[in-house]
Formats: structure tokens, sequence, C-alpha cells
């Protein structure tokens, strides 16, 4: 039988998730109803079964990605996350436009578990990326937030002695396996994929061609071929409602955002704060990613972070924080489980949104009251 995700809890919590994804289903649906499809067709998606690497460290690490566990429990992880944040927040976000079916020519050897974006470079580092245990015959689960469909997914498995802990992917690293036909719009898509000769530890390397326009995501999903396949397991969420523990669990339950529950601060941090605010932009649509740093020398107990867009920017989900706007004005206020900013320490939340026109950064972030820095 083939080893369960790490950490995932037992049938309760899978049970829990099935629940919830009609809820989810049922929002999503409304949001797309109230959007345009060419704000629609921006949201995104990713291979969660076997897991992408920036799934599987949102998907083990989101809501506990300051537990200092992290760094010798999953160092690949770690180093994604320390490089940039984004990498972990918007593991549905490696897409590229435009490529008319030039995968090679437009994607350099070492860049190919990017999609070569440079935003998420640390995904081609070589290293003892967390594996998923798969048999010869095996089912990947796409998850799509949008339902975009597919022209068709391409699917490759590094060569035998192709060692991904010392070496860098490149094309030649690639044995190619299948080319699927279309996919209507859905959800989820699942297919069916047989190897042989396959054993041990090795990187499964998808394209996937959607449907709406020309654009194409790619990824790479560790495994160690010498198992069995489970059962499709049941889609992610858009935002972690994991509680925080001294190692990763992967079991959640979905929700569009998180729990706002915490209280909030009734001082303002002493010393002061810096925002990083990063965009991730395809035009119509995009993702933000804010780190709150605390650069004051007193904990901040519970969080309101505001701003002002210049634009029409609208927010349509959020993670890590609940995220309410009126007009321009925005408020995010932290979840339950980053409600505390040790002195010298940050904490990250991100969010979707659409707009046209113009989408440039905000000019001032106010915490609790006090003008942060700009990073």
């Amino acid at each position: 039988m083939r080893s369960p995700r790490p950490s995932r809890s037992g049938e309760r919590s899978r049970t829990a998730v099935r629940r919830s994804l009609a809820a989810v289903a049922a929002l999503t649906a409304a949001m797309v109803a109230a959007l345009t499809w060419a704000n629609a067709a921006h949201a995104h998606g990713t291979i969660v079964d076997p897991p992408t690497r920036a799934y599987h460290c949102w998907d083990a690490w989101g809501t506990d990605h300051q537990n200092p566990a992290m760094q010798q429990e999953d160092p690949m992880c770690w180093q994604a996350f320390q490089a940039n944040p984004d990498t972990m927040w918007n593991w549905m976000s490696a897409l590229r436009n435009g490529l008319a079916g030039n995968f090679q020519g437009a994607t350099p050897d070492g860049k190919l578990c990017s999609n070569n974006i440079s935003n998420y470079d640390s995904l081609n580092k070589p290293g003892a990326w967390k594996t998923t245990t798969i048999g010869n015959d095996f089912t990947m689960h796409l998850y799509d937030q949008a339902s975009h469909g597919a022209d068709y997914f391409r699917v490759y498995v590094s060569k035998n002695g192709y060692d991904p802990t010392t070496q860098s992917l490149g094309w030649a690293n690639l044995d190619f396996i299948t080319q699927t036909g279309r996919y209507a719009p859905a959800t989820d898509i699942t297919f069916n994929v047989s190897t042989s000769g396959y054993t041990g530890r090795h990187v499964v390397f998808t394209i996937w061609q959607a449907s709406h326009q020309d654009q194409t995501y790619m990824w790479c999903s560790d495994v160690n071929f010498g198992g069995t396949s489970p059962s499709t397991p049941a889609s992610p969420s858009t935002s972690p409602s994991r509680s925080p523990s001294a190692s990763p669990s992967a079991s959640r339950s979905p929700s569009v955002s998180p729990s706002a529950s915490a209280s909030r601060s009734s001082g303002a941090p002493t010393g002061g704060c810096k925002v990083t605010y990063t965009l991730n932009d395809w035009g119509a649509g995009f993702t933000g990613a804010v780190t709150i740093a605390n650069t004051g020398t007193t904990p901040i107990s519970g969080w309101k972070l505001q701003w002002t867009f210049s634009g029409n920017q609208t927010i349509t989900s959020s993670w890590n924080g609940s995220v309410t706007q009126s007009g321009q004005a925005v408020t995010a206020v932290n979840a339950s489980y980053n409600a505390t900013i040790a002195a010298g320490a940050n904490t990250q939340f991100g969010f979707q949104g659409s707009y046209s026109g113009t989408n440039a950064v905000p000019a001032q972030f106010t915490l609790n009251g006090t003008v942060c820095t700009k990073a």
C-alpha cells in the first residue's frame, strides 16, 4: 500500500474535508457568477497529488510557518520560504502566458520546477524535498479553483540515475511518459499515468496547458516509486486552517478565509513595524503576499493592518487573516493562530483580487495605529 501523505490525519479529518467541499464549491460558483469571465479566468490551481513542491510547503506549513522546527524537519521548504514567502502562499499561481507550445525553448535547464518564474526560483534548488510514495501506475489530481479545463497534460519522470538531491532538473534529465487528451472545465481533474522500470526517488514533472487561453503551468512533484496508489485525496481549500504545532500536519478543514477570532491589540508596537508587500500580477487579477515585521522591542498581541488602494482593486479571498474592504480602504486582522508577533519576528498573510487599470503598491500601511516602514 502507498504510504499516506506526511502527517495526514485519519478518516475523521478526511470526512470533515469532504463535507466542507460542498460549501466551498457553492461559494466558488457564486463568485464565478458574480465576476466577468475575464476576471474569473485568473484563479488558478496545481497538482495536489502527488503534491508539487510549493503546494507541499503550503499544505504542511502554511499555518505554522514561524515554527522553528521547519528548518530541521523540512529544510527545503524552510529555504524556499526564507527566499520568498510568495512561493508558499501562491502555490496555485505558477503560470506563464503565450508560450505557444514552446515549453523547452522558453524554459532553460535548471528552471523547470519554478516554471522559469524568478519569484519561485527556490523550487529549483536540489535537496531532500519531501517525497510521496507511488507505484508505477499512479493517479494525478489537479485542483483547479476556476475550472479552466485542460487542452492536455504532459507528464515526464526523471531518468534513472538522476539525483534530485544533488542535481538541478534539466530537459535531458526527463523521460516523456504521456500526453493526455482534453478535459472539460472542472474543479477536480484526475488522470492515470502508467510507467515501468522506476524505483526510488524521482521527480514527476507536469505541464498543464489550460483551455481558457494560452496559459501554461509547470511543476515538480517529488516521489518515491515503490508503492501502490491510494484513492484520490480530497481537494484542498484556498486557505489553511490548521492549528500550529511542533510538527507539520497536512489535514485541514477547507474554508475560503481563516478565522479572525483572536483579540486585537490595544497598543502599537514599541519601536515600529515594517511591511513587505509582494504582488503577483497577471493582468486583471493578482495575489498579494504581505509580511509584517515587528521591529520594536515588545510583542504585538493581536494586529490590524490597514491600507488604501489607489485604484479599483477588489479583494476576493484571503488566507492567514481576515481581509475586509470598504471602497479603497482595506483592513486585515490576524487569525487566531498568528495573533502574536514577537519582538524581532514577523508574520505573513495573503489575498487574491481583481482589478482593471493600474495596480500600484499601496503608499502607506498602518499597524494598530502606527505607520509602518515599507520594505
